[in-house]
């Protein structure tokens, strides 16, 4: 900006950071890694996992699709990849640590899953490019159901497949379990049932937005752990500091992310690249490739709304030119951020987890990577056949 442009850096940075850490919508990212504190530090996860565990011990990996489970669960919940990724991963991570399974499969896989916060409704992202776009929202939300199940799907897929090529890393079962034990372990999982629903409850029926239901989930949870009797002042105390510490890093890579958005949109760095795009006369695939390549690349330094935000008034003539679909394309775009949110060196979920375990980014999105192909093979899935995308919302005529 100091180069480029002749706005002031320092009150440039001031406005927007201040701008972009007092949103209202972003409380609800505080309060739900909060809620997974509060569920990691009680015997809240321990039930969950003892309530899944003889239901998954036939499956190859086991415990491993918990993660999958959790993260598209929540993601109904959350609308937000890196709410998803801290609540599930504070839960799962300790657990399948404790109980063996193997650390990079754990990491890589919620990094990946994580990112179904955008794709499941209700998604933050879908309602910023309805708005810019003129598509219908709520058909969009609708849209993202089947695509979002098929993504989970293949992420469990690969879980089998590895778990069957390497079953000397997957922790033995405990033993078999009749179906009379299976249900009886069920009961473990009714309060963390009830916490969704409950949740999920109060957005659905109008009663809370999805901040106010973030709220409902801290004080849910608090209740729960209240009558099971394993909420002490010490774990009330460390689920609050440790929420605390997490948000401070996710805010400042968000601070940090909107400021940079800035300077981009002053330079127009985006915006010429997605013009120089329109100008190439691809064919309508040669353009959706290209826009994948550009928004994975575009990614890298972007957080997923400011890409919609700068790039759509430019990328929509274009797409609309070619005879693409507006609602499919949104989908589209949903996917390629998706990517981006695993990609080194500022791949959002990338930076979570290494705040949570440690461990070095660039191990993470080794791990990840998996992950990223899948997500390559569901963009080339909704190509090859839009009906995933559009059946829902020509059947329910939203």
């Amino acid at each position: 900006m100091e180069l480029f442009s002749s706005r002031p850096a320092g009150d440039a940075m001031a406005v927007t950071i201040w701008g972009t850490t007092s949103s209202w919508t972003l409380t609800a990212l505080p309060l739900f890694v909060w809620m997974g504190e509060i569920l990691f530090r009680t015997r809240l996860s321990e039930d969950m996992f003892r309530g899944l565990a003889p239901w998954l011990e036939r499956v190859p990996g086991r415990l491993l699709h918990t993660n999958i489970i959790g993260c598209t669960i929540f993601a109904a919940v959350s609308g937000s990849s890196a709410a998803t990724c801290a609540t599930i991963g504070k839960m799962t991570l300790p657990e399948l640590e404790h109980r063996g399974y193997p650390e990079g499969m754990t990491i890589g896989t919620l990094a990946g899953a994580g990112t179904l916060g955008l794709l499941i409704p209700p998604s933050i992202i879908m309602i910023v490019y309805g708005v810019t776009a003129n598509v219908s929202i709520a058909k969009l939300f609708i849209a993202g159901v089947i695509p979002g199940i098929m993504l989970a799907v293949l992420f469990s897929g690969y879980i089998v497949a590895w778990a069957l090529l390497h079953p000397e890393r997957i922790p033995a079962a405990s033993g078999r379990s009749s179906f009379a034990e299976k249900l009886a372990a069920s009961r473990h999982l009714i309060p963390v049932v009830l916490l969704i629903l409950a949740v999920l409850g109060s957005i659905y029926t109008g009663v809370a937005t999805a901040t106010e239901a973030a709220a409902f989930g801290v004080v849910g949870a608090l209740v729960i752990a209240a009558f099971q009797r394993s909420l002490t002042w010490i774990s009330f105390r460390d689920s609050l500091l440790g929420a605390t510490r997490l948000y401070c890093m996710i805010a400042l890579i968000l601070a940090g992310a909107s400021f940079l958005t800035l300077s981009m949109g002053y330079i127009g760095l985006p915006t010429d690249l997605a013009a120089w795009i329109g100008t190439l006369g691809l064919s309508s695939f040669g353009l959706i490739v290209a826009l994948a390549l550009f928004y994975i690349i575009l990614g890298c330094f972007l957080d997923g709304i400011s890409m919609v935000v700068l790039t759509m008034g430019v990328v929509l003539p274009t797409v609309e030119k070619a005879g693409i679909d507006l609602l499919w394309f949104g989908i589209f775009i949903v996917l390629v951020v998706e990517m981006a949110q695993i990609t080194p060196p500022v791949g959002f979920n990338l930076f979570v987890l290494q705040g949570m375990t440690g461990r070095q980014i660039t191990w993470i999105a080794r791990h990840a990577l998996p992950m990223f192909l899948l997500m390559c093979v569901a963009v080339l899935a909704i190509w090859f056949f839009p009906q995933l995308v559009t059946v829902l919302p020509q059947r329910m005529k939203l």
